[in-house]
């Protein structure tokens, strides 16, 4: 299905910078609004599109580029001591306040964003109805563990290229990349050729990698930036809204990586998408719609 237009776009101030915005839907609407938090860091919200049909069902939906990427202020400049947590936290709390729906809203997280997320809701604000960590580990070194074991199952002269990149510091080059595409394939997005909007993020990314870099690494399975030590493990029984936990089958996001968001927060639900890897969101769209759809309404 077509990705529905938005309503609104505009630019949230932000300090001296500006958060790009897009709604899709009538925030005015009696059913709560959802925000969505695009995952990279630094990936923008291009790829996670095919959430805003959930306005369909007659809910706004909210996404946003976060600063550095995208639409949204770019500071190629600005070095690992400026691209932190607490950076991405204010940014989100200035957009809710900008829209006026500080006081009531969910949150969609997918990747990076539901790290965000979770970072978001353990400090419990008053206006989260509900959550969903869509894709996202609760622990960086799970991640990175995970990572590997998934990086040992791939074709030996596969797996020794990304090595040898790695260990020579080529990871810009076409041989790393062409070899980086192969794990892609299994476990960020299983849809050849990759939708128009995958390609977006994918572009935006490569046109400023500063946060994305910076934060995570070269590459998806390769975390050597500053999230790689990242954990919310042991503050996650401060959620205490509703989370729906989403994953797919074969998503680098095992659930190995996932098991700490269930064990942990106190009401919480888990959907395993079967025929999807890092994005059941366009893996599986219909059903995404319709699990996160009533998911949300429940919390309504």
């Amino acid at each position: 299905m077509a990705i529905p237009e938005s309503n609104v776009q505009g630019l949230a101030p932000f300090g001296e910078w500006h958060t790009w915005y897009r709604v899709t839907g009538d925030l005015d609407s009696p059913k709560t609004p959802l925000v969505v938090l695009h995952g990279g860091p630094g990936a923008a919200h291009d790829y996670t599109l095919r959430i805003a049909r959930l306005a369909e069902q007659g809910r706004a939906v909210v996404h946003y580029d976060q600063i550095g990427v995208g639409l949204s202020t770019h500071l190629p400049g600005r070095g690992a001591d400026f691209w932190t947590v607490r950076l991405f936290l204010d940014e989100l709390d200035n957009l809710l306040a900008h829209l006026g729906i500080a006081g009531r809203y969910h949150l969609l997280g997918q990747s990076w964003g539901g790290m965000l997320a979770a970072e978001h809701a353990v400090r419990a604000p008053s206006g989260l109805r509900g959550l969903v960590i869509a894709d996202s580990p609760a622990s960086m070194g799970l991640w990175r563990e995970e990572c590997d074991r998934l990086r040992s199952q791939l074709p030996p002269d596969v797996e020794r290229t990304l090595r040898e990149h790695e260990a020579a510091g080529t990871t810009d080059s076409p041989g790393y990349r062409a070899a980086e595409k192969v794990f892609n394939a299994r476990h960020v997005c299983t849809v050849v050729p990759n939708p128009p909007e995958v390609l977006a993020s994918d572009a935006k990314t490569a046109a400023d990698p500063t946060v994305y870099h910076t934060m995570n690494g070269p590459s998806e399975f390769h975390v050597v930036g500053t999230l790689k030590d990242w954990s919310v493990v042991d503050r996650l029984d401060r959620i205490t809204v509703p989370t729906l936990l989403v994953s797919g089958r074969h998503d680098e996001a095992t659930p190995r990586t996932v098991q700490p968001f269930a064990d942990r927060i106190p009401d919480v639900r888990w959907e395993l998408f079967e025929h999807s890897s890092h994005m059941p969101h366009i893996e599986e769209e219909e059903l995404y719609l319709q699990v996160v759809g009533g998911f949300l309404d429940s919390t309504d």
